[in-house]
């Protein structure tokens, strides 16, 4: 396996890659002494590249004994950037698996087209944030690696299913992996959440029941909880307070476990406020003009109205005519009455008199209507009485992704973005967001955004200093508001919650690291399969996948019964929309069966999703596991 990047989540991927699937990795990183273009975020980035200096010198001196060892065939390349020599040098056209995960999109697209011309079989892992771009260069590699293998005589396709998925390319983004995660947290207080086929599914941890209880298993029990109750950090806490977790227990286990928790599978639902209805593309009448400008334009029409009627009485004149006639007047466009009687001379000068007052009302009415216009498309500030709404810090990669998934959602926003001209300002605009527009560490930001009647704030800023004070200031206001913080260094991350949930027992705070919860996934991708998410269980991961049963011994022609795998995977649903039929399981537009019965037979053709541990995944894949030397 071959992983090329330049920030935290390569390193966090070589050692998934190691320590799990026990893979032979070579790391290709820029070079630890070269000075960066630019200064990092946040002194955690800094103590990053420090730790991977020292990461550096530990490779070189070839140390044993640890499961992120690395043994003496594996080794770590410094180079600026993936050329082609540089991936020749890495022995790309020898590897199975190529991961690219540099921040710039350009760079990793170049590299991926100079991989698939080095080695057409290679599997390919883009990091990718555009995911329409990443769309077209998938289906461009994969097409790619069919022609050469055509030509080679091997024939194959690089698709998702079968041995075929040798030759894929997967293009996945860190920041799509881990939105989801983040979106659960502002909903229901949890990140263990997985998007499986447009579905949001959240892992809720439940407590022991009690004697004559009968505990609700959801949709599945994916694990038991280890005995934390001595931990401060509770659920989050490691493994070795009690008993570690027992990820995809049997139904014995679970009915066997007394006095301990367990993390079941449910789909995520929101019952908080909603943002009010609004006619997409229908502007209404009173936000284009002010109250006094409307006051004024039907005092003007009643005057209107009372000459016209007055004309009628003075010349007994036909209704239409005379109001044909007071429009002249009004307009100044008709002959002076000089020889009319006395009441139609006065009338005529009455009307003037008003057409002189329309101008200007008219002039604003313009005015005001074109403003309104121009200001349609600018941000929105914050309602006067808006409350139970998310408070977004940060409109980078991240925190673009997650606005979008809570506006999805109908879920009420409120952005604060120091950068007037950040990536996901056109998206706040876009989707009619309200903005404030500042340093959320200035005195006053927060307060703009209405944090004292949020229900939840996300700290999603590429500094982590910035995150950390934005969440301490809002546990000043709210001691109770439900806070996520995103960390850099899981390290520093598991540090700080730890902290939080000490000094503030009755709030919920998470904090997280994007490297953290998006390796797993890139991980799973690289061993050739379709991941949909990944679920922390304590400090373990659960992955779900999308496999196609054909090739696979372990579970074609099985029951789901047969297939369940206690402790490695479990078979949760069947994509019956892969399949072309719905077998009247499901209504229609709904792809997903996720009540199989334990005796259905799991044929050739069909399309899973499964929950895995990571070595349970590369068991499924037939991979060859070492043990270091």
């Amino acid at each position: 396996m071959v992983v090329c990047g330049d920030d935290g989540l390569a390193h966090r991927l070589a050692t998934e890659l190691r320590s799990v699937y026990r893979e032979q990795v070579v790391l290709v990183v820029p070079p630890s002494r070269r000075t960066p273009p630019q200064p990092m975020a946040g002194r955690a980035r800094a103590a990053s590249a420090a730790l991977f200096g020292r990461m550096v010198t530990a490779v070189n001196r070839g140390t044993d004994g640890s499961d992120d060892t690395l043994v003496p065939d594996e080794r770590v390349m410094e180079a600026a950037e993936p050329s082609e020599a540089v991936l020749a040098d890495a022995g790309v056209d020898r590897a199975a698996a190529l991961a690219l995960v540099y921040d710039d999109d350009e760079t990793n697209i170049r590299a991926a087209l100079t991989a698939r011309r080095l080695n057409p079989r290679l599997r390919l892992v883009l990091r990718l944030y555009n995911r329409r771009l990443g769309q077209h260069i998938e289906e461009l590699l994969d097409q790619a690696a069919e022609l050469a293998g055509h030509r080679d005589g091997h024939g194959g396709h690089g698709g998702h299913g079968g041995h075929g998925a040798d030759i894929a390319t997967t293009v996945l983004s860190d920041a799509d992996t881990t939105a989801p995660a983040l979106v659960a947290t502002a909903l229901v207080g949890t990140s263990k959440v997985v998007d499986a086929e447009g579905l949001l599914l959240r892992a809720v941890e439940r407590r022991p029941p009690r004697p004559g209880e009968v505990a609700d298993p959801g949709l599945c029990t994916l694990a038991l909880l280890s005995a934390t109750s001595n931990d401060p950090a509770g659920a989050e806490g490691s493994e070795d307070s009690g008993d570690g977790p027992q990820l995809l227990p049997g139904a014995e286990a679970v009915a066997a476990a007394t006095g301990r928790g367990a993390v079941v599978l449910e789909q995520v639902s929101y019952s908080g406020p909603a943002l009010p209805a609004r006619r997409a593309g229908v502007m209404p009448f009173a936000s284009l003009f002010s109250a006094r400008l409307r006051w004024s334009l039907a005092g003007l029409v009643a005057a209107v109205v009372a000459l016209a009627v007055a004309l009628i009485l003075v010349t007994d004149d036909h209704p239409l005519h005379a109001i044909y006639i007071t429009l002249l007047d009004l307009f100044a466009i008709n002959e002076p009455a000089v020889d009319a009687p006395f009441g139609q001379q006065v009338l005529q000068l009455l009307s003037g008199l008003v057409g002189l007052l329309l101008l200007p009302v008219l002039l604003a009415a313009v005015l005001e209507a074109l403003g309104t216009f121009r200001t349609a498309s600018a941000l929105r500030k914050p309602p006067r009485g808006l409350s139970g709404h998310v408070v977004l810090l940060g409109l980078g990669k991240i925190g673009t992704r997650v606005l979008t998934r809570l506006r999805e959602l109908h879920i009420p926003v409120v952005c604060v973005e120091a950068d007037p001209e950040a990536r996901g300002m056109a998206v706040a605009r876009r989707l009619r967001v309200p903005v404030v527009v500042g340093d959320v560490t200035q005195e006053g930001v927060l307060e703009s955004a209405k944090i004292h009647r949020a229900d939840a704030l996300l700290a999603l800023t590429s500094i982590d200093t910035t995150n950390l004070e934005a969440v301490l200031y809002a546990r000043s206001v709210r001691p109770d508001l439900r806070a996520v913080l995103r960390l850099y260094d899981d390290d520093f991350a598991k540090a700080v919650y730890r902290t939080l949930r000490i000094a503030h027992p009755a709030a919920l705070t998470r904090s997280r690291s994007v490297s953290h919860l998006a390796a797993p996934a890139f991980a799973g991708a690289m061993m050739g399969r379709q991941i949909l998410g990944a679920i922390p269980v304590e400090r373990r991961v659960l992955l779900f996948a999308a496999v196609v049963v054909n090739g696979h011994p372990q579970l074609e022609g099985r029951t789901v019964a047969e297939a369940f795998r206690p402790g490695a995977w479990r078979v949760l649903a069947l994509d019956t929309a892969a399949r072309g039929d719905t077998a009247g399981a499901e209504p229609p537009g709904s792809g997903l069966v996720w009540d199989l019965p334990a005796t259905y037979v799991l044929r050739a053709g069909d399309r899973v999703v499964l929950a895995a541990t990571r070595r349970g995944l590369a068991e499924l894949l037939g991979r060859r596991t070492r043990s270091p030397r």
